[in-house]
C-alpha cells in the first residue's frame, strides 16, 4: 500500500505512539488522580515548548482537537451582526465555509466568496482580489495559509496588512501549513492562527492548536462556556469537559521528532518528493498540474489532473488496482488528484504512482 494522503491525517512515529500509550496506561490506573492531578499539569510544559518553536508566548497557545475546532472557536467567537459581511475564497476548506453559512442561516450575516487563480503565482494579484472585495460592511476575512485542495500558499503577511489597514480581523486556516514548511508565527505577525497537529507535526490523532495574540483573547468567545475570570486566559478555549491527557502530552514527542528532522530539511524533502513525481508526469501532454512548482507558492501537496479522465474513476483505479491512496478533488473550478507524500515516502513508491498515472494518461483507464 502506498499512502499519498498524508495531508488528511498522518501516521504518528513510533515514539509518539509509545508515549501516548504510556500516558494512557498511566491515566487508567486511577484517572481522577493520575490523569487530572499528575498528567494534566504536564500539559503546560508542552505548551511552552510549542510556543517557543513557533516564536510566540505560551499564554497565547491553546490545545484543541483539530483545525476545525480551533477555527470555529474564532469563527463563532467573533461578534457579528445581521448584514455584516465575511470575505473568503471559493477554495477555503468546506467545513469552515459551512461554519459561516450556519451563521448566515441563523444570524443573517453575509458570506462573500471570491475566486482566485489556480495555480496562483502573483501574491499582489491575490491581495488585490481581496482588497477589491472589501466593502463597508466587511467585518472579517477568512484565508488559508495553505489551501487544502491544491497546496497553494497564500500571502498571509500581505493579507494581514490589508486586513489591519481596514480594521478587519483576519482568520487564518493553517491546517496544512504548520510543521509542513519552515516559518514562525512571530514572523507572520497575525492575530490568530488555527492548525491541526496530526497532519504535518505527526502528533496523535485528534490534536490541534489555536494561537491568539494575547490582547485579542478577550475579543473571542470560547466554543464551550468558560467562567468570566477566564475571559483573558487562552485556556478558555480548552474548556471542553473531560478529555484525555495522553493525546496532548504526546505532542511533546512529536515536536522532538520534528526538531530532530529539522524544519527546513523536512520542507526541502517534501518539495523534492513533490517535484520528483510531478515533473515526470508533466512530460505527458495529457497531464495538468493545478499547483505551482515555483519556490514559495507550494510545498509537499500538489493537485494533478489527467485530461479526459474522471478524477473519481482515477482515484478508484489507483486504489483497486495498485493499492495507492489519493484524494479526488472535485471543485466547481477544477478537478484532480491531491497527492501528499510524507518524509517516509520512498522513491520506489512514487515510481509506482508515476507509472500507473502515466499509463492512464497515455492509454486511458482500462475497461
Amino acid at each position: 500500500m502506498v499512502n499519498l494522503n498524508n495531508g488528511g491525517v498522518s501516521p504518528a512515529p513510533s515514539l509518539v505512539q509509545d508515549a501516548m500509550k504510556r500516558h494512557l496506561d498511566f491515566s487508567n490506573l486511577a484517572p481522577t488522580y493520575t490523569m487530572w492531578q499528575v498528567l494534566e499539569p504536564q500539559r503546560e510544559g508542552v505548551r511552552a515548548r510549542m510556543a517557543r518553536q513557533w516564536g510566540v508566548d505560551a499564554e497565547e497557545v491553546a490545545f484543541t482537537r483539530n483545525s476545525s475546532e480551533s477555527l470555529q472557536a474564532v469563527q463563532f467567537g467573533i461578534d457579528l451582526q445581521r448584514g455584516d459581511e465575511v470575505l473568503t475564497t471559493t477554495q477555503d476548506y468546506g467545513r469552515m465555509i459551512t461554519t459561516f453559512r450556519q451563521r448566515v442561516r441563523r444570524e443573517g450575516i453575509v458570506l462573500n466568496q471570491i475566486q482566485i487563480p489556480v495555480p496562483a503565482e502573483d501574491p499582489k494579484e491575490i491581495v488585490r482580489l481581496f482588497a477589491e472585495a472589501i466593502t463597508p460592511r466587511t467585518r472579517a476575512i477568512l484565508a488559508c495559509h495553505m489551501i487544502n485542495l491544491t497546496g497553494q500558499i497564500l500571502p498571509v503577511t500581505e493579507l494581514n496588512a490589508l486586513a489591519r489597514q481596514h480594521g478587519i480581523p483576519l482568520i487564518i486556516d493553517g491546517a496544512h501549513a504548520l510543521a509542513h514548511f519552515d516559518f514562525s508565527l512571530a514572523e507572520l505577525d497575525v492575530d490568530n492562527y488555527s492548525t491541526s497537529l496530526h497532519k504535518w507535526l505527526f502528533a496523535p490523532h485528534g490534536t490541534g492548536l489555536l494561537y491568539v495574540r494575547r490582547e485579542k483573547i478577550p475579543d473571542i468567545w470560547p466554543l464551550m462556556a468558560a467562567p468570566e475570570r477566564m475571559d483573558t486566559d487562552i485556556r478558555k478555549f480548552e474548556e471542553i469537559g473531560t478529555h484525555p491527557a495522553a493525546n496532548y502530552l504526546a505532542i511533546g514527542e512529536a515536536l522532538t521528532f520534528h526538531q530532530g528532522l529539522g524544519p527546513k530539511r523536512k520542507e526541502e524533502r517534501l518539495i523534492y518528493l513533490r517535484d520528483y513525481w510531478a515533473e515526470q508526469l508533466l512530460q505527458n501532454d495529457n497531464v495538468r498540474l493545478h499547483t505551482s512548482l515555483k519556490p514559495g507558492f507550494a510545498c509537499g501537496i500538489a493537485c494533478v489532473q489527467v485530461e479526459g479522465v474522471e478524477t473519481n474513476d482515477l482515484r478508484d483505479y489507483l486504489w483497486n488496482d495498485h493499492r495507492i491512496i489519493s484524494v479526488a478533488i472535485n471543485h466547481s473550478e477544477f478537478q484532480g488528484l491531491r497527492v501528499s507524500p510524507s518524509v517516509y515516502t520512498t522513491l520506489p513508491e512514487l515510481d509506482r504512482f508515476i507509472d500507473a498515472v502515466d499509463e492512464v494518461a497515455r492509454r486511458g483507464l482500462p475497461s
